[in-house]
């Protein structure tokens, strides 16, 4: 009989209920043209204003800020000046951040296949494991248990104020593209 895992209890409900901010982002990154060393590399900037307080604050066991910088390094350009991060709550809200990151990762890998050759990948191919996002969702249901509906509704608020980061990122790197 093969075992099959109960991981995403917790994700599902983030999931659900960032679904509005989640895909407000998604639209932002989406008009990053990302076949050219300016416009991938306003991306990555983007990027790395929201990333620096995110992974400062969700303390992610894999940072990907230095692959980020790599990058940024490759192309030629400098690391902007990281974001604030508006509002912090406790453990529930580190994980609801710690959410946006990791599923980040995953967005990245299908962002990664856009990049033309020569152009660097360090960051977007920073992608989990064989079985990480699901251990990933075991750690959060498990962070989760004895935390009920004020533990998720924390952890809704980080995840939406990393969202809200990332967008701010995106919205300031794509003034400097158009302006």
């Amino acid at each position: 009989m093969k075992r099959t895992s109960n991981a995403g209890r917790v994700r599902q409900a983030l999931r659900d209920a960032t679904m509005v901010s989640h895909q407000r982002v998604d639209e932002l990154f989406s008009d990053f043209p990302l076949d050219s060393p300016d416009g991938y590399g306003a991306f990555l900037r983007a990027h790395a204003r929201a990333l620096a307080p995110l992974e400062q604050l969700a303390r992610p066991d894999a940072p990907r800020l230095p692959r980020l910088m790599e990058d940024l390094a490759a192309l030629g350009k400098a690391l902007p000046e990281p974001l604030a991060v508006e509002r912090q709550g406790g453990e529930a809200f580190r994980w609801g951040a710690l959410y946006a990151l990791e599923g980040s990762r995953l967005g990245g890998a299908m962002l990664e296949r856009r990049v033309p050759p020569g152009l660097p990948r360090a960051y977007l191919s920073s992608v989990h494991g064989k079985g990480g996002w699901i251990a990933f969702q075991d750690a959060l249901d498990k962070a989760a248990d004895d935390g009920g509906e004020d533990w998720i509704d924390g952890a809704i608020q980080g995840a939406d104020a990393a969202f809200a980061l990332f967008a701010a990122g995106a919205a300031a790197e794509r003034a400097g593209l158009n302006g």
